[in-house]
Formats: C-alpha cells, sequence, structure tokens
C-alpha cells in the first residue's frame, strides 16, 4: 500500500463572460477570506516549492476564485496568465471516462463487453507467468476471464505503465517497445499504440488487482471504432465543443503554441527542462492520440469540465452524460479487491476506486475536509482537481513540474480552501 500511496502523492477562476449570463455559473465578488489562499500560494512560490500556476474555485455553480501566480520562465519575467495553456497528462483520463459512458448511454456498447469484441488485437491476451532475468525471456498462461471494458475503466486489467515498474515489468514493456506510451508519439498511430499493448503479456488475471497503467489509451480507441471517429475529434464534438472548451487539444494549432507554458524542474524550480519529446503538444501531422495523457487544456476549460460534471452531466444548459449515469462515476469499485490489500487502497481506508477516478468512500474530518463520494484526479506535471458532489465544490489547479513529490501542498491548499468555503 506504501508503493501506491507514493505514486498517487507523485502523480499527484472563472469569468462571468466565459460562462454567459446563466444563473448557474454566474461569477460573486471574492471574500476577503479568500487572502488565505493569496498568501499560501504566495509563500510556497517563495519558498521555490512550485514556480506559479493557475488556480480556480467554485462551489454552487458560481466562481469563488481564479487567480494567476508566479513566474512561467523567471529568465524572460513571464508571469503566469489565467489562459495559459498546460499538459494536463493524466487528467486527460477523465474525458475518455466520459466519453466512453457516453457510448453506453447510446447502447453502443455495455462495460461488461469484452474488449476483443472491438479490438481483435486482445483476442490474443496472455497473461505473465514466468520471467528470466538473464535474456528477458518469459513464459505465459491463457486468461481466466476475458479482459472487459470495465476493467479497463477500474485499472484491473493487467495493463500497466512501464516507466512506473521496476525489474520484471518494466524489462518486458522495454522489450516490446511500450515505454515511450501515455502522452504522444510520432512513431505509432493509435490503431499501433494499442495494437502493441495488446502483444504484451498482463501483469496479473483480469479482475484479479489494482494496477495503474495503459487502459485509457485502449479505452480511447474503443471510443474510435465503435463511434467511427478520431478520437480527438469526437472529444470535440461531444464534450469540448459543447462545453465551449475552445483552449482543450491534443496537438495545438499554431495561433494557441505560445500560451503553452514551460515544465520546470521540480528539485529547483527556476530551472526549465528543455526536452523537446515534452514538446509534444505543438508537434503537427500525428495520428496518436493518448486518451489517457495526450491533451493540455486551461485552467478554465478543464473547469469547465469539473463544472458539468459537478451540475449532475450539465453546463449552461448543455448535456454530457446523464444525471443516473454520473453517479456512477463516484461509486467505489474497488472494494472486493481492496479486502484482500489488492485493491486501489485498503479495505480500512477512505479512499477507493470508481469509474476512472479516485473516490472518497467515506468521510474522515480528521484526515481531510472532502466528502463522501468527491473524486479527483492529477497529471504527471503537478496538475490537480477534485470534485466534490456534496458540496457543490469545485477545484482546478495548474503548475508545471516534473516529478513533484511534496505531497504536503495539495493537501494543506485543500484544507484552505475547505477552511474558506466553512467561513462563506
Amino acid at each position: 500500500m506504501i508503493k501506491k500511496i507514493v505514486f498517487l502523492l507523485i502523480f499527484i477562476v472563472f469569468d462571468s463572460l466565459l460562462f454567459g449570463q446563466t444563473s448557474t455559473m454566474s461569477e460573486i465578488k471574492l471574500s476577503p477570506t479568500y487572502d488565505v489562499i493569496d498568501n499560501y500560494l504566495n509563500d510556497n512560490i517563495e519558498r521555490g516549492v512550485i514556480p506559479g500556476g493557475v488556480f480556480l474555485v467554485a462551489e454552487k455553480g458560481k466562481i469563488k476564485y481564479f487567480k494567476s501566480f508566479g513566474l512561467d520562465d523567471k529568465t524572460l519575467n513571464k508571469p503566469y496568465k489565467k489562459d495559459d495553456i498546460f499538459r494536463i497528462a493524466s487528467m486527460t483520463k477523465g474525458l475518455t471516462v466520459v466519453s466512453i459512458l457516453q457510448l453506453m448511454e447510446k447502447k453502443k456498447l455495455d462495460l461488461d463487453d469484452p474488449v476483443s469484441k472491438y479490438i481483435p488485437s486482445f483476442k490474443k491476451t496472455v497473461v505473465l507467468d514466468a520471467f528470466n532475468a538473464t535474456d528477458s525471456s518469459f513464459t505465459t498462461v491463457d486468461v481466466n476471464n476475458e479482459l472487459t471494458i470495465k476493467n479497463l475503466l477500474t485499472h484491473t486489467s493487467g495493463i500497466y505503465y512501464g516507466g512506473f515498474e521496476k525489474d520484471t515489468l518494466r524489462a518486458i514493456y522495454m522489450k516490446n517497445d511500450l515505454m515511450g506510451f501515455g502522452l504522444s508519439s510520432d512513431k505509432w498511430t493509435t490503431e499501433q499504440m494499442v495494437d502493441k499493448i495488446a502483444a504484451a503479456p498482463l501483469a496479473f488475471q483480469p479482475g484479479s488487482e489494482w494496477k495503474y497503467g495503459l487502459n485509457m489509451e485502449v479505452l480511447g480507441r474503443i471510443i474510435e471504432v465503435v463511434s467511427k471517429t478520431q478520437l480527438d475529434k469526437y472529444f470535440q464534438k461531444n464534450i469540448f465543443g459543447p462545453l465551449e472548451m475552445d483552449d482543450t487539444y491534443f496537438y495545438l494549432p499554431k495561433t494557441k503554441q505560445e500560451r503553452l507554458v514551460r515544465i520546470h524542474a521540480s528539485d529547483t524550480v527556476q530551472n526549465i527542462i528543455d526536452n523537446p519529446r515534452l514538446n509534444y503538444p505543438n508537434i503537427e501531422g500525428v495520428k496518436h492520440f493518448a486518451g489517457g495523457g495526450g491533451l493540455s487544456s486551461s485552467t478554465i476549460d478543464y473547469a469547465r469540465f469539473c463544472m458539468a460534471l459537478a451540475n449532475k452531466g450539465s453546463l449552461n444548459g448543455k448535456r454530457i452524460l446523464k444525471k443516473k449515469t454520473v453517479q456512477l462515476i463516484n461509486q467505489t469499485q474497488s472494494s472486493e479487491l481492496d479486502k484482500n490489500n489488492k485493491g486501489y487502497m485498503s479495505e480500512v481506508d477512505e479512499i477507493g476506486f470508481g469509474l476512472g477516478y479516485q473516490v472518497i468512500k467515506k468521510e474522515n474530518p480528521q484526515l481531510f475536509p472532502y466528502s463522501k463520494g468527491t473524486f479527483s484526479w492529477g497529471g504527471i506535471f503537478n496538475t490537480k482537481y477534485w470534485i466534490d458532489p456534496k458540496k457543490e465544490l469545485v477545484f482546478v489547479g495548474m503548475t508545471q513540474m516534473f516529478a513533484f513529490n511534496n505531497s504536503d501542498f495539495w493537501k494543506n491548499l485543500m484544507e484552505e480552501i475547505y477552511e474558506v468555503i466553512e467561513k462563506n
């Protein structure tokens, strides 16, 4: 469980004009008590915990807080701006989950469907049995039960991220040329990427354990097959367009590329990581769409998505999911595995896993102020969001660092936000 917690820690507002004049998305005056959040963020910038970023809080359909802090590039004295675009990485997963549920609502797929129904290469899926470290050879066994869409949604498929593993599993993914997947690729199309994932053995029998992995990449391809639409175009038609998410893309148009922020090193926020591979949002002509990590977005765009889910599936009269479907998202799916310490957390922990999201399964005011049913996730470049349906509270925080390992930053910020909300 310690390993999972450490991973989670690593991995882990609106203008009224942007939202129109509807009562559900109107802006209210900032309360003086929000000064404590300003002070908290400024203090962390001064201490070098973060370089800065953009932060948003909304409650009951009203904007409570939306500010930018710090410098995106200190050498150029370039400040963060509220319309900056960030690599949101695994925050992409939330949109892939919603897309799968949209297709479920239309009865175009069922969550219990085998993955091989849509991607034939998964008919040959096998499970790792024994591994020979001397030559990286391995043996496999057949699957006991076919891999399903629900296994992918709940990260119980046996598919994993090679970069987060050591020894055996990492070696197998290296051998199968799977180490670069998760953000973008100018080498493989989405279809080719998923076929390569299918060719590698699963880490365990589907449904027997929880392990974070390239599951949403496979779901992204299923969306393409079922909808007969390229994933970026599906997102545009069914989520970005209806919610007016005008700054969210897999690959940014030239007119918006200058708004993409820099990535800072976690050991010293003054250093900008200059790695061409991390410039993937600005490449052109690529047909690789990573449903688990490929998107870039602005703070306000992603907040629109979160607000729609907090508002039971709709925003400004545009519905992306039915109310009953939204309720499925924050229902814990890992309980049985948690009992055997093979789930997302242990049975006694307050946190579980739902359909693609971390879920608060029981309240514990001594540990955190989240309400039961709060669901959340983040991105590897230090972006974060949570949605508290009970309090109708949404938070989106965008910074850009790799790899952030200060677990207290988000935890303390969350506590400050809830304390302010309680006072208003």
